[in-house]
């Protein structure tokens, strides 16, 4: 589904991404991880449009995408989420899922006037639609709390419902662990694993818990000073002598500790 070549992102002398190639097959839970300042995160920035690249590009299903703006590739069905939670704090849960979809009736001036009814019909299927949501992700019970009161863990999930409002093709997730206690990372694990299997999102995570990572990711890529390292399965790239120097510099003697 996405095909990255030899991408390059710089900021000024600095090469975050330095030659990625890489690919993510359509239908896949792909894990990427690496040490700190591996270039994952300006990666991702790159392939959903937060980032122009410095040189190279990325093809979505033959097309190519580079540089595309992020509402543009939204609409195209790739969505990335972030390591911090973007939501909307003084709405509600509700409030935050039926923002999402793109070119409402109640924008426009016009049919705030004369479109009323359409307004109204729109906002009763996107409110049954959230609920929907709310219910899949085990969290009805917050459906009018306001975003900003929500947990760490629970913000990382109406992160992902928010994916749910629109037709999703490909999802980019930046370190849903990061502030998320065990039992709902595991929750927010079971979602990832059930859309992807009864609804077909193919995901990218970006994660540092390697449980995690083992329990919901097929194939592994590992990135190191900009660039891929090693794909495989998890244990393959466990026990890649290049992975672990790249993560400890102490050879095979420690490799039992990567991802520790």
């Amino acid at each position: 589904m996405i095909v990255v070549e030899d991408l390059h992102k710089h900021f000024g002398g600095f090469r975050a991404v330095d030659g990625a190639s890489l690919e993510i097959e359509k239908g896949s839970i792909t894990g990427l991880i690496g040490p700190n300042g591996a270039g994952k995160t300006t990666l991702f920035n790159v392939i959903a449009g937060v980032l122009k690249p410095t040189s190279g590009r990325v093809l979505m299903d033959g097309e190519d995408i580079t540089g595309l703006a992020p509402h543009e590739l939204f609409g195209k069905g790739l969505l990335r989420t972030f390591q911090i939670a973007h939501e909307f704090s003084s709405m509600t849960c509700r409030e935050n899922l039926m923002m999402v979809p793109a070119g409402q009736s109640g924008e426009t001036l016009w049919n705030t006037w004369f479109g009323r009814k359409r307004i109204a019909d729109e906002e009763r299927a996107l409110r049954a639609k959230a609920d929907e949501v709310l219910e899949f992700l085990t969290i009805t019970h917050l459906a009018d709390e306001r975003a900003g009161n929500l947990s760490g863990g629970q913000k990382k999930l109406l992160e992902l419902g928010r994916t749910m409002m629109v037709d999703a093709k490909i999802v980019f997730l930046d370190e849903v662990g990061a502030g998320v206690n065990r039992t709902l990372l595991m929750t927010i694990g079971d979602a990832i694993l059930q859309l992807n299997k009864e609804r077909g999102y193919t995901f990218v995570v970006i994660e540092h818990d390697m449980d995690f990572i083992g329990k919901i990711c097929g194939p592994v890529i590992c990135m190191a000073e900009g660039k891929k390292l090693a794909e495989g399965t998890l244990a393959e790239i466990k026990a890649n002598e290049q992975v672990i120097e790249a993560y400890l510099g102490t050879g095979l003697k420690n490799k039992e500790k990567v991802g520790g």
